[in-house]
């Protein structure tokens, strides 16, 4: 029987999930956070709990580090790279930021809400500047396009609403 191999570990990426957290309607801004210790300014993102998906860890990684609510929309990619000698891998979805600020956890010094080319310039790391300018538009577009969808749908149920309340008043009148 064969030694185990020692290196396997080392080989074994760890695992980590954040987001391109968007907050505004309009013109929506993108979260950037300063890490305490390094003083690196980054996206929204940490490992993954032990039994934890990717895509908790995700959502659990942008409140925690913007300090908002968050939903979680698609999926945008990922970022492979080496950290301290090991391979990591962190994922990506787009996320709306919802709700009033709280404390910010402690690895986390500040948060800045940025339109995406200032965005892309504050980021500290190159890996992450370029992962932003290839997936930020992608992010602004769906968040637009789900705008929109929302829009559409918000004015097509106020005009259902609308109709009832008509046949409810005719209704009403025919039968009193």
């Amino acid at each position: 029987m064969a030694a185990p191999d020692r290196n396997v570990s080392a080989q074994t990426p760890v695992l980590a999930a954040g987001g391109i957290v968007l907050r505004g309607r309009k013109k929506p801004l993108i979260a950037v956070v300063q890490l305490r210790q390094q003083k690196t300014w980054v996206l929204p993102k940490g490992k993954l709990h032990k039994r934890e998906t990717a895509l908790a860890a995700a959502k659990r990684e942008a409140i925690e580090e913007t300090g908002r609510d968050v939903s979680v929309h698609e999926y945008l990619g990922q970022i492979a790279y080496d950290s301290g000698g090991q391979p990591k891998l962190a994922k990506f979805w787009r996320m709306e930021a919802r709700g009033k600020p709280r404390k910010l956890m402690r690895d986390v010094q500040a948060v800045q809400w940025l339109p995406l080319s200032k965005a892309i310039a504050k980021l500290s790391r190159p890996r992450e500047r370029k992962f932003l300018q290839r997936a930020g538009p992608k992010a602004l577009a769906a968040a637009a396009k789900s705008k929109v969808r929302a829009s559409l749908l918000g004015r097509l149920l106020a005009r259902i609403n609308y109709g009832a309340t008509r046949l409810r008043f005719w209704r009403y009148l025919l039968l009193s």
